[in-house]
């Protein structure tokens, strides 16, 4: 691994919000604070010079660190009508085998490898809190902490997200016996944040995720939300919302009102609040979502893998509309993926090419680039919104000896890496509030990870 001793760093070019610059220089401080971005420097003799492009780090706003462990294993027929409610038996079989140093393991792995794709934070929406029968822990923040130890050992900044759980379906229904490792009662949840709150601290954070509208009654997700907000004012708050057709239909026949217009109704919803997937919107709902603020969460490669459905980008993007991607289930674990299928899916849909390009930025891939960086930032609650003072120093470096990057200039160069390219082999460096995590490749724990994921994973599948 590099030796991790620079401070400074010039790139020839480098993606800064407002778009390509050249001849910038970085510097940061000894908590990992961009203290100078300059374009047109002239760096002194000895400033570490980066041997490509080099691009803000990335947030992936959704993740179930759990379900890496299963990831590739239920791509076989479970049920006649095989959809996102039969993969969902599936996971909470799996769920219901973790224990603390199982799940550890897994997100360590996991984190491990979203650095070496590129992400420099994760948004952990995290629900497995309680012991296999339902009972918590001794330490209630038992699961949660393992979580926090696993950034920490990785290096990647975590926003943290613990889950409100408490019904079956809308109604409210009761929980089903196989959710039972989720659930609290609202002011344990509440009690919960209050003990997690001193341990979120540095490159963590904390926030709340009330799972989703079915999950969460409405009595319960406004003292919830109130509560947290009450602790920190600015904590971030995220829900799952109109992933699958069924959820609308179901609620539609609750209250009459599709699901985000519920909550945007109901909710004070605004840049704090992070809604996943929302992919079947009408054209009201995008509208007053993109207006109020809020995140719309894209995770194109599980929505492709459970057969969700295509969020209707381009007239949200139009309306001003934030979003930033996510890998939630782990299928894949790659930036380059989630920008590329994100675009590619909308093509499909218009039987048009660049849909998400725009006037500003005619080179798709740095429209997606800038937006999810910034969109992910505001999903994270913390300074990671790219290469400016103030932010964090987490940043990625393109191999400019790449055989694809070669010769190319930096938008070309990120064209390439996310879609003529996995996103791995096109990375020489990626740096954590400063610090080198990712060097050609390697990450330093990577092997004692890779091993520990393994032996996990053949504990959870044992008979």
């Amino acid at each position: 691994m590099k030796p991790d001793l620079d401070s400074t760093l010039f790139a020839a070019e480098a993606l800064l919000p407002d778009g390509w610059a050249g001849n910038v220089l970085l510097s940061w401080d000894a908590d990992g604070r961009l203290t100078a971005v300059t374009p047109n420097a002239t760096p002194s003799a000895g400033t570490p010079r980066a041997v490509g492009p080099v691009l803000p780090g990335m947030t992936n706003l959704h993740s179930h660190a759990f379900q890496r462990g299963f990831a590739g294993l239920t791509e076989f027929r479970s049920a006649a009508d095989d959809s996102f409610w039969s993969w969902r038996e599936l996971m909470y079989r799996f769920a219901l085998r973790l224990a603390p140093e199982t799940l550890e393991a897994i997100a360590t792995q996991l984190y491990v490898e979203m650095l070496r794709a590129g992400y420099t934070s994760v948004c952990e929406f995290h629900y497995v809190h309680h012991q296999a029968d339902g009972t918590p822990y001794a330490d209630p923040a038992e699961m949660s902490l393992r979580l926090l130890r696993a950034a920490q050992r990785a290096g990647i900044g975590i926003t943290l997200l613990p889950v409100l759980y408490q019904s079956a379906g809308f109604g409210p229904k009761p929980p089903l016996a196989e959710q039972r490792r989720f659930l609290h009662e609202t002011d344990a949840m509440l009690a919960l944040l209050q003990r997690l709150a001193p341990a979120c601290t540095g490159t963590a954070r904390l926030g709340l995720a009330p799972h989703s509208l079915r999950a969460v009654p409405p009595d319960s997700l406004r003292a919830a939300v109130a509560g947290l907000h009450a602790m920190d004012p600015a904590a971030p708050v995220h829900i799952h919302i109109a992933e699958q057709q069924r959820e609308v239909d179901e609620c539609l026949a609750w209250c009459g009102t599709r699901p985000v217009d519920w909550l945007l109704d109901h909710a004070p919803v605004d840049q704090r609040w992070c809604l996943v997937h929302a992919t079947h919107l009408d054209w009201d709902e995008r509208r007053r979502l993109a207006h109020s603020g809020a995140v719309a969460g894209i995770c194109p490669t599980t929505e492709a893998n459970l057969g969700d459905g295509v969020f209707d980008a381009a007239p949200y993007l139009e309306q001003g509309g934030a979003w930033g991607i996510g890998s939630d289930s782990h299928a894949s674990v790659s930036v380059s993926e989630e920008l590329r299928l994100f675009e590619y899916g909308q093509r499909l849909a218009l039987q048009k090419r660049n849909v998400l390009a725009s006037s500003r930025h005619p080179q798709v891939a740095d429209r997606l680039y800038l937006d999810a960086v910034a969109g992910g930032a505001r999903a994270a609650g913390r300074a990671v919104g790219g290469l400016a003072i103030g932010q964090q120093a987490d940043f990625v470096v393109l191999d400019g000896s790449h055989p694809t990057l070669a010769g190319l200039r930096g938008e070309q160069a990120l064209a390439v890496h996310v879609f003529a390219n996995h996103g791995h082999e096109t990375l020489a460096e990626v740096r954590s509030a400063g610090r080198c995590r990712v060097h050609r490749g390697v990450h330093a724990l990577q092997a004692e990870a890779g091993a520990a994921f393994a032996s996990a994973r053949a504990s959870l599948l044992a008979p």
